[in-house]
């Protein structure tokens, strides 16, 4: 497998049937880092999951260098991952690069920064999860410097090929090397989870619900 598609179709299929609050217990119950911090949904009700192509910025020198032409090297069933160091002051994403990822089928864009053109990514109901909206242009302010290489989105690393899962709660990377232990845990967690649902359902009390499958200790560390 080339390192874009080092994690199966089939396991990506899994990851979407999950929320991120049962991956993110996962997360701390292998002991990995994976929260987003500060990186929320543009369109509500839209979710991303995919392989990570992760893009890297940085404040233009003299020479000024390109934005957005990376796109046409994103794979389908892909996630854009931009690190644009948390930067504010300028967008790396807008309406002409939402109108061709969508075309190109692309599952989403997560940017550690800012994008524009709001009503366009609305139309098009595109997932996209920043650290906000700001209308100006990040062309002769920043350009992109690599591609595929590990970035960092809010002080957290992603490779390319990591997994990366958002919805409404936020966003969050699986390490391509840990994605299938993640997600037998994640699904565990899920299933456990929905049994305490219908606990609560049959009238029990949160308290005997929680303890019927050892609840406190689903997200707890275990080495």
């Amino acid at each position: 497998m080339s390192e874009k598609n080092l994690v199966s179709q089939e396991v990506i299929n899994r990851f979407k049937k999950l929320d991120t609050c049962c991956v993110s217990d996962a997360l701390d119950r292998l002991g990995l880092r994976g929260g987003l911090e500060g990186i929320k949904p543009v369109v509500p009700g839209v979710a991303i999951c995919g392989t990570a192509f992760t893009v890297h910025y940085v404040p233009c020198g003299t020479v000024k260098g390109t934005v957005g032409d990376f796109l046409d090297d994103v794979q389908p069933g892909q996630v854009v991952v931009i690190d644009n160091g948390g930067r504010t002051y300028c967008t790396v994403w807008g309406d002409l690069m939402s109108i061709t990822a969508a075309k190109r089928k692309i599952a989403g864009t997560v940017i550690d920064g800012v994008c524009r053109d709001v009503p366009v990514i609305k139309k098009l109901n595109y997932p996209i999860f920043t650290k906000g909206t700001y209308m100006v242009t990040g062309k002769d302010r920043v350009e992109v410097d690599a591609v595929n290489i590990p970035v960092a989105i809010s002080g957290v690393q992603v490779k390319p090929g990591d997994v990366i899962l958002g919805d409404d709660t936020g966003v969050l990377v699986v390490p391509v090397e840990k994605a299938e232990q993640v997600l037998t845990v994640a699904e565990e967690i899920a299933e456990k989870e929905a049994l305490i649902e219908k606990e609560l359902e049959k009238g029990s009390t949160l308290r005997e619900a929680r303890a019927k499958v050892n609840y406190h200790s689903l997200q707890t560390y275990r080495e």
